[in-house]
């Protein structure tokens, strides 16, 4: 499983795709990973200034 975007909390701020090493995040209003290419590494997790994203538990 990918990262789990919630969409609710996510402000589009794009603060997440540079830090992804896999280039699995796209933005289009609300952050997009792409379920084939996440690694569950949880950088972006830690990155997100809403708290908007988490991993599958």
């Amino acid at each position: 499983m990918a990262a789990i975007v919630d969409a609710t909390k996510c402000t589009g701020c794009e603060s997440c795709v540079p830090v992804c090493p896999v280039e699995a995040i796209t933005v289009e209003k609300v952050a997009i990973i792409s379920e084939d290419d996440c690694i569950e590494c949880g950088v972006c997790v830690d990155e997100c200034p809403e708290g908007a994203i988490s991993l599958p538990g």
